[in-house]
């Protein structure tokens, strides 16, 4: 399954490494470079840490680093997703923007996910013309370490 997040930030790098570290392709995306290479750069050191803690391997995390991909175009990084989840700085403008350019870009079968914890889900899905396929997916921080979504 190919899984797309979108923003490299404290949640969105978590949600790729938790992602990736258990067995999906993901593609991270981000508007710069930059903010991409520090989300990859926060990913290695929580895996460093997991290794240093004896509860991954070596092997495990590069592996996990493998099955990342990082994209500054969102119509090149959902362009094979099946499930996208938005991890955008909590703004009700640009997540609407993401979303409409989301309906645009993602296959037509791909499940569209925001991690907001104050936005509707209701007012997002309806910027789309596949709202059946909008839906809250909300993790806790931090990511990699509380295994909790709702």
């Amino acid at each position: 399954m190919q899984v797309a997040v979108i923003g490299s930030g404290t949640m969105g790098n978590g949600i790729a490494h938790v992602f990736a570290q258990h067995g999906f392709a993901v593609s991270l995306i981000d508007i710069n470079q930059p903010a991409l290479d520090r989300g990859v750069a926060t990913i290695a050191k929580n895996l460093d840490r997991q290794v240093a803690k004896a509860t991954l391997s070596d092997d495990e995390k590069t592996a996990t680093l493998g099955r990342l991909r990082t994209f500054t175009s969102l119509a090149q990084g959902v362009a094979n997703a099946e499930l996208v989840v938005e991890a955008a700085t909590e703004n009700v403008d640009l997540k609407l923007q993401i979303f409409r350019d989301l309906d645009q870009y993602a296959p037509a079968g791909a499940i569209l996910a925001s991690n907001t914890s104050s936005i509707s889900i209701t007012k997002i899905a309806a910027v789309t013309k596949r709202p059946t396929q909008v839906i809250g997916m909300h993790f806790m921080n931090p990511v990699p370490v509380m295994k909790l979504v709702e």
